[in-house]
């Protein structure tokens, strides 16, 4: 099977045009590695850059890189005409069975959706829900994206969806849906957890700084327990400036000794520190299939997460993780401490979420549920159908 799948190179938006390695982001990352276990298959991977990057032919021996340079006009200001275009070209040349676009943030979904081949989406991040949640201004990005995501759904011919979340939120829209988790790095199951090798208990919580991931909402939530437990509590990701939340967030951390802010980390870096976790705390407001979780329980470290969007599909409350409600800084507070508390039950649940992790989200097990969908469309047409592949 020949598939061709439209997703993003994060060296453009970071401007690293000069670095070799493809950076596709975690979740389509993980599912080419499971592709590159599938030796009857051949992947096409297409992204479009600004600027031309130095790119490998192949980043696997069966999964093939395109990088197309799309002038600044082709982007958002005319709702990525030149991305979709210049994909469609390419997808001449290549002539796929099938297109997949990995996400709706940008012109991915579209580009499928356009590619003249069936096609399928992926919804990683539910732009409509979260421009719901946000309000952004009208014509901003959050805003167009949340629009075009609208405008996607129902003309391709069917929506992964992650979660049951994103599921319920496109099913009245879409052709068809399946159920399919994202894939993790393999390499996380490979990280060996030494939490008892710190004096103080590391809490870890990631994510880019900003209201939706209620980092601020935590650090006040742990006040009253950093007065009785002696812990760290280490955030990691970016914090754009300018915002008056990521102002608060800084001086929130710089005025406790318990706190502090590791920025942006690399694959190897969030190994590192989950290496040395005692616990990942997730409070976000709104989530679909977040990836740090999805890395903690393939590095065996317990997981405190807010009880909203898709995460209930992730974790079983009690056997692989803790849910918490991120409104409510009791229930926050009452979830990290019950992690700290009884160690040997708490690693125990962490032992047997690695292995439902390995079950159900190693890349080799969802790049398979990929191809049956791929079949599925193949073989049935552009016809309403919902069905699901789940555990």
């Amino acid at each position: 099977m020949k598939i061709a799948i439209s997703t993003t190179d994060n060296r453009d938006q970071m401007r690293a045009y000069d670095a070799v390695t493809p950076l596709f982001g975690a979740a389509p990352d993980a599912l080419l590695q499971g592709f590159a276990l599938l030796p009857e298959v051949e992947v096409h991977v297409i992204v479009c850059a600004r600027k031309r990057m130095l790119s490998p032919a192949k980043v696997a021996p069966n999964v093939f890189y395109h990088c197309l340079v799309v002038p600044k006009l082709g982007w958002m200001r005319t709702l990525f005409q030149g991305c979709i275009r210049a994909v469609r070209k390419k997808l001449q040349e290549i002539q796929p069975e099938i297109v997949h676009g990995q996400g709706t943030e940008g012109h991915q979904a579209l580009s499928a959706v356009y590619s003249g081949f069936p096609n399928v989406m992926t919804i990683h991040g539910n732009m409509r829900l979260i421009a719901k949640l946000e309000q952004p201004p009208p014509l901003s990005y959050n805003w167009i994206a949340a629009r075009l995501e609208g405008f996607a759904i129902p003309r391709s011919q069917g929506v992964i969806c992650i979660t049951r979340h994103t599921q319920q939120a496109v099913e009245a829209l879409a052709k068809r849906t399946w159920i399919v988790p994202n894939a993790v790095d393999a390499s996380f199951f490979d990280v060996h957890t030494q939490p008892e090798a710190e004096s103080r208990p590391r809490i870890l919580c990631v994510g880019h700084v900003r209201r939706l991931k209620n980092q601020n909402g935590l650090i006040r939530a742990l006040d009253p327990l950093a007065r009785e437990r002696n812990f760290e509590l280490v955030f990691l990701g970016a914090a754009g400036e300018g915002s008056a939340y990521t102002a608060e967030f800084l001086r929130l951390v710089g005025e406790r000794p318990w706190c502090s802010h590791g920025g942006f980390a690399n694959r190897s870096q969030l190994q590192a520190q989950l290496a040395n976790a005692a616990v990942l705390v997730l409070p976000t407001f709104e989530d679909n299939c977040p990836m740090v979780v999805l890395e903690a329980m393939a590095a065996g470290v317990p997981v405190v997460a807010a009880k909203v969007g898709g995460l209930p599909d992730l974790i079983e409350d009690g056997k692989t993780g803790f849910f918490c409600d991120p409104y409510d800084a009791a229930s926050m507070r009452a979830g990290v401490e019950r992690a700290l508390t009884n160690r040997t039950a708490t690693l125990e649940m962490a032992t047997f979420a690695r292995q439902r992790a390995r079950e159900r989200f190693h890349p080799k097990v969802v790049a398979q549920r990929h191809i049956e969908i791929y079949r599925e469309v193949l073989e049935n047409g552009p016809m309403r159908r919902t069905s699901n592949l789940r555990d």
